[in-house]
C-alpha cells in the first residue's frame, strides 16, 4: 500500500485521523464556548428575577391617603390626623342600602386604602349596583381632605366617577364623619344621605364611630396627689433601703434595724416637749390642788420604839 509523504499511515487513513481531530477541536472549542456563556445566562436570569421581585413589591404595596395639593405645601395637621387613623386602614366596612326596586347599593369603604388595590384606581369608597354589578367610584384616597373637632374627624375623598345627569355632571365626592366612641376602634358604619339634587358640591354623607377620632384623656390626678405620691414613694425606699443597709451591713438588731434610730427618737423627745409646752392649759409652775403631808406634821418618834425587835 503506498504511503503519503512518509507518513506511516495510508492515504484514506490520514484523512479520517484529520477528520476526526477537527471534530474534537470543535467540541473543545463549543465547551469552551459554553462554559463562557454560562455565567452570562446566569446574570441575565438574576436580573429578571430582580425585576419580577421588584415589580411585584410596587404592586404589593397598598396606596395610602394624599391630600390635595403638592407635597411642599401639605398641611401638617391634616398629616397629623391621616396618621391618627392609620389604626383603621387594614379594615373594611361595607353597608347595604335599598330603595325600592330601582336601587339596590352596596358601598365598600377603607380608610385611606383602595377598596381594590388590583385596579388601582385609587377609590376608597366605591359603590356596587347589586343588579348589574356596575361599580361606581364615589372618591378617591388621591383627592383626600381631613379635618377634625373636639371629638369628630370628617374624612373627605373627592374625584369620584361624575353624576350623570345629575349636579351638572361634576365629579362625586364622599363626606365620611367619624365620631369618638370610646373602647370600639370601629362599628356602625352607614350611609347618611346623598345630596345630589344641587347644581354643585354634590356629597354623599356616611359616618362612624371610632376611638380614634376621640381626644387624649386628661389625668385624674392632681399636683398634690402627683407630689404625695412621689413623697410617699421616697419614705418608703429610705426606711426600705436603711433597713436592709443597717441589717446586712452592720448588723444591728431590733429597733437599732430603723435607720438614723437616734435621730429619730430624738425628734420624738423634741416634738413631744413642744406638744407638752403648747398643748397645755395649766402653767407648769401652779401650785398643786392639794396639800400633802409634810415631815413637820409627823411629829417626833421615840427612837426606842424598835428597840425590841433587836437581838438579845
Amino acid at each position: 500500500m503506498p504511503l503519503s509523504g512518509g507518513s506511516l499511515l495510508p492515504r484514506g487513513g490520514l484523512a479520517r485521523a484529520r477528520a476526526r481531530r477537527g471534530e474534537a477541536g470543535r467540541r473543545r472549542r463549543g465547551r469552551a464556548g459554553s462554559r463562557m456563556s454560562s455565567p452570562c445566562h446566569t446574570s441575565a436570569v438574576l436580573v429578571v428575577f430582580m425585576a419580577l421581585a421588584v415589580v411585584g413589591a410596587e404592586q404589593s404595596k397598598e396606596r395610602s391617603c394624599d391630600v390635595i395639593g403638592d407635597e411642599s405645601s401639605e398641611s401638617q395637621m391634616e398629616r397629623a390626623l391621616l396618621k391618627k387613623l392609620e389604626p383603621l386602614s387594614p379594615m373594611r366596612f361595607n353597608v347595604t342600602v335599598e330603595k325600592g326596586k330601582t336601587e339596590n347599593y352596596i358601598y365598600h369603604f377603607r380608610v385611606c386604602r383602595e377598596v381594590n388595590s388590583t385596579v388601582h384606581d385609587f377609590g376608597g369608597l366605591v359603590q356596587t349596583d347589586r343588579q348589574n354589578g356596575k361599580t361606581t367610584v364615589i372618591g378617591r384616597i388621591n383627592e383626600t381632605q381631613v379635618f377634625n373637632g373636639s371629638d369628630w374627624i370628617m374624612l373627605i375623598y373627592k374625584g369620584g366617577d361624575s353624576y350623570g345627569r345629575h349636579c351638572s355632571g361634576e365629579k362625586r365626592r364622599a363626606v365620611i364623619m367619624i365620631s369618638c366612641k370610646r373602647g370600639v376602634t370601629a362599628s356602625s358604619f352607614s350611609i347618611i344621605s346623598e345630596e345630589r339634587e344641587k347644581e354643585q358640591e354634590c356629597f354623599y354623607l356616611f359616618e362612624m364611630d371610632s376611638s380614634v377620632a376621640c381626644p387624649a384623656e386628661d389625668s385624674h390626678l392632681s399636683v398634690g396627689s402627683i407630689l404625695l405620691i412621689t413623697f410617699a414613694s421616697l419614705i418608703a425606699v429610705y426606711i426600705i433601703g436603711g433597713f436592709l443597709y443597717q441589717r446586712l451591713v452592720v448588723g444591728a438588731k431590733g429597733m437599732e434595724q430603723f435607720p438614723h434610730f437616734a435621730f429619730w427618737q430624738d425628734l420624738g423627745n423634741l416634738v413631744a416637749d413642744g406638744c407638752d409646752f403648747v398643748c397645755r392649759s395649766k402653767p407648769r409652775n401652779a401650785p398643786a390642788a392639794y396639800r400633802g403631808v409634810g415631815d413637820d406634821q409627823l411629829g417626833e418618834e421615840s427612837e426606842e420604839r424598835d428597840d425590841h425587835l433587836l437581838p438579845m
